[in-house]
């Protein structure tokens, strides 16, 4: 069960042909190293907060200093398409520290039924640095009134 869900982080063209390794658990994250062949990726991924929504930090193997953070909801049905839908201010912050304003792009995969948001950051060291030490991370988006999503630490 938790392999299925760590693996869904990654978009369902890649998902069902990656190894999983490495697997472990940190309170209400997991990580585990993904690799084909001499390609591997790390990812920390928390399902707790949410049954539709996993958040997840991942490096590959090579560029390990350009992480990136990113989020996944399913959705009810598999997308026709491989697009960016849309890109829209976002806010993020780590229990009381300041708020980060960046941008987060949402993206679709072909035969997923999911959605990724990617998240453009210019510190995500720092923000990992909070996140470790954090108990809460809350993720805003500009789309009206919609209440932020947050993610337990």
């Amino acid at each position: 069960m938790v392999t299925a869900l760590l693996a869904a982080a990654m978009p369902a063209a890649n998902a069902a042909t990656f190894n999983t390794d490495e697997i472990a658990t940190h309170d209400h994250w997991q990580s585990l190293t993904l690799s084909l062949g001499g390609e591997q990726h790390y990812r920390a991924v928390e399902t707790h907060s949410y049954s539709d929504a996993t958040l997840s930090l991942n490096a590959t193997q090579g560029v390990c200093d350009l992480p990136w953070l990113e989020m996944r909801v399913t959705l009810e049905q598999q997308q026709g398409e491989s697009r960016a839908v849309n890109l829209m201010p976002a806010r993020l912050r780590v229990d009381e520290q300041p708020v980060i304003d960046t941008m987060a792009e949402f993206i679709t995969e072909r035969g997923d039924d999911g959605f990724y948001v990617h998240f453009y950051l210019s510190d995500l060291e720092s923000l990992m640095t909070d996140m470790r030490q954090g108990e809460q991370l809350f993720l805003g988006f500009d789309q009206g009134r919609a209440r932020a999503v947050v993610y337990d630490l």
